[in-house]
């Protein structure tokens, strides 16, 4: 285990789910991300103005969403992608982490049940999470919202699907103000068995267990949510690989140093950042993947999290 990693969170790894990455199934990543979130139940929740149960359309048929609204005057729009592995996850597991959103953005923020895997594989995630970002346009004055700073936003594989949607929206509309990617997933192509892909990014090995995330973790994902591994060579799921990043909105970009992910998300920034997007990169030392989650236990990573939402807030003012 890295010396650098903050000791409150070391203190609390033991208690993390998704141990013995071997034997996972669906349902225990399910059953241990809903008994994370009732652990915390005596905390209490961030209170924005309004919370809404709601149906919209996704890619087949109706999906359910969750509305949070900070104020009640029209504000920035964020559509919310939970994260989970594509496996894991829901409106439950990240009510805290959407509520918390909407009062740091002082926004309007839709999170989005998507549809998931192994019931429904690659690409159902992300035709729901695209759908949504078009509902949300379409409906943007029922929400409260505004059309002219409507965003997407997601952690782990939910920020995978945010990079993803950008970039779908970029082609095909509607026009989005920004991105915020909170240690996403960026590059699945290999569906992370591969050595000589994994070797792109060291912290594949050098994070590998031991840190709440595993790449066994990442390899049981990946292969529940893709059909085929060729499936991850696919922009709709590995952002990294599309032909072409100009054009896209502004991106905040948030890796954690003790991360699997944290090389290939951190190449996503610079890939941005080469083809001219505005980037704001957060590579946040001593942290490790859910750190958004964290605040009550390390002060450094709500400090982190406040950072990385006020440079967010920023691109959508």
């Amino acid at each position: 285990m890295g010396d650098g990693i903050d000791r409150k969170i070391a203190a609390i790894l033991p208690l993390l789910p998704l141990k013995d990455a071997a034997n996972l199934t669906p349902k225990r990543a399910r059953d241990e991300l809903v008994a994370l979130a009732d652990s915390r139940k005596d905390v209490p929740l961030p209170q924005p103005a309004s919370v809404e149960d709601l149906m919209l359309d996704g890619a087949n048929g109706s999906i359910a969403a969750r509305l949070y609204r900070a104020t009640a005057t029209s504000s920035s729009s964020v559509v919310f992608f939970h994260g989970g592995g594509w496996v894991a996850g829901d409106l439950y597991t990240h009510d805290r982490n959407a509520r918390a959103l909407a009062l740091a953005l002082d926004a309007v923020v839709l999170s989005v049940d998507y549809r998931r895997p192994p019931e429904v594989p690659f690409p159902g995630a992300f035709e729901d999470a695209l759908a949504a970002t078009r509902w949300a346009s379409r409906n943007i004055k029922r929400l409260g919202g505004d059309a002219r700073r409507l965003a997407v936003a997601g952690d782990s594989a939910g920020g995978q699907l945010a990079a993803s949607v950008a970039l779908g929206c970029r082609d095909e509309g509607p026009d989005l103000k920004a991105q915020l990617l909170v240690y996403p997933a960026t590059d699945a192509a290999g569906a992370y068995k591969s050595s000589v892909k994994n070797a792109k990014y060291p912290s594949r090995e050098q994070n590998a267990e031991g840190y709440f995330l595993t790449t066994d973790a990442m390899r049981f994902f990946a292969g529940q949510y893709l059909s085929m591994e060729s499936d991850g060579d696919d922009w709709r799921v590995s952002p990294l690989r599309a032909s072409s990043f100009k054009g896209l909105p502004p991106a905040v970009i948030c890796t954690a140093e003790f991360d699997p992910l944290r090389d290939e998300a951190d190449a996503y920034a610079g890939a941005l950042r080469g083809a001219g997007v505005e980037v704001a990169h957060f590579r946040e030392p001593g942290l490790i993947h859910g750190y958004f989650s964290l605040g009550a236990v390390a002060p450094s990573a709500d400090a982190a999290r406040l950072r990385a939402c006020a440079a967010f807030k920023q691109m959508l003012s």
